[in-house]
């Protein structure tokens, strides 16, 4: 079993390095191997997904990844921004499902903004397209109308994208409460009218699964009002992009949450939702729980080693239960603990 481990920038390597010793804890026999991707591939090649890195992500078998991106990078042309690898990387190993789970640990109720009672027990999925949509669509670009400058971009999706995305939320809704919720804009983009009605027809293929459509602002609205009304919620790229990091913040801190995004044999790559946080880097104070929560859903979805993956899972319920915080979720009367320490109370859980 093949995995690339690509630390990337900021807290990238810190937090990496926490998931990376659960990983070995294991005892599974893995093969490891580091690269660069992102603000870090930049300056040592000029290139935010060098030749190398893409060459050992095509032979891994999975892909475990921190965070690109940093301030120093903002004034770089956009071809050499650390977001180019990122994308990149997902577009070059067809990885089009992006499964990212927001789950409200009972310990950190009180961590969230929201009241308790609103969130308490929560558990959604969103299913979040990720290689079409208004991020890849062609035509794309700035350019010079009538003496002003006009920047556009083409928001587009094939018949067969919509439906393949459709089926990996169909699944992921049998192995829960059965329930998927589609997210659109169909009142004002006929993009998203072609989506609405590709997974409706994809829905008759699972009668035992409920589906019902929402228009994207009231679905941001609702999050907020009434998050646990969701199980799994389907949506395109940018629509994806910004519900699921709405949802991160009801768990009380996005440096909780895991994601996988998936090719259509799982082959996977596997980050925290957060960005590198650039302002905490080096620091030793980031909260590693997330990337290794990713390196559970690793073991889940690629290697199908559902008990490895429950493992770390129950490990990390046990730390908090234990009441070890990072600063991102500590709360008076915890055991605030920094990134090394957090990952040492993983390890002596596990």
């Amino acid at each position: 079993m093949k995995i690339l481990v690509l630390p990337g920038d900021g807290i990238g390597p810190e937090i990496t390095a926490e998931a990376v010793r659960v990983l070995k804890a294991l005892d599974l026999s893995f093969e490891m191997e580091e690269a660069l991707l992102g603000g870090c591939a930049v300056d040592a090649t000029g290139d935010p997904y060098p030749e190398a890195t893409r060459k050992l992500a095509r032979e891994a078998d999975a892909v475990l990844l921190g965070a690109v991106g940093g301030p120093q990078w903002d004034s770089h042309p956009r071809e050499q921004r650390p977001e180019r690898g990122l994308l990149g990387i997902r577009k070059d190993l067809g990885l089009f499902a992006n499964l990212r789970p927001a789950v409200l640990y009972p310990e950190l109720a009180n961590a969230s903004t929201l009241k308790p009672e609103v969130v308490a027990g929560l558990d959604i999925l969103i299913v979040r397209e990720l290689t079409g949509d208004i991020y890849f669509g062609q035509p794309r670009g700035i350019e010079v109308r009538n003496g002003e400058r006009v920047g556009f971009n083409t928001m587009i999706y094939a018949e067969s994208e919509i439906r393949r995305i459709a089926r990996v939320a169909f699944e992921a809704a049998r192995k829960r409460n059965r329930k998927v919720c589609s997210v659109d804009k169909m009142n004002v983009l006929e993009c998203t009218q072609l989506w609405r009605d590709v997974v409706t027809e994809t829905a008759r293929d699972y009668p035992d699964v409920e589906l019902s459509h929402m228009l994207v602002d009231n679905a941001a609205m609702q999050l907020v009002r009434n998050p646990k009304q969701f199980d799994v919620v389907v949506t395109g790229n940018m629509f994806g992009d910004i519900l699921s990091d709405e949802a991160s913040m009801l768990t009380g801190s996005i440096g909780m949450l895991p994601s996988a995004s998936l090719d259509e044999k799982n082959k996977g790559l596997y980050e925290p939702c957060h960005g590198s946080a650039p302002d905490i880097a080096g620091k030793g104070v980031a909260n590693p729980l997330a990337t290794i929560l990713s390196a559970a859903m690793m073991l889940r979805y690629t290697f199908n080693d559902e008990a490895a993956a429950t493992r770390i899972e129950n490990a990390v319920k046990k730390v908090l239960a234990q009441g070890f915080r990072t600063g991102d979720i500590f709360e008076p009367g915890m055991k605030k603990v920094g990134t090394r320490e957090m990952g040492d109370a993983v390890l002596a859980a596990l």
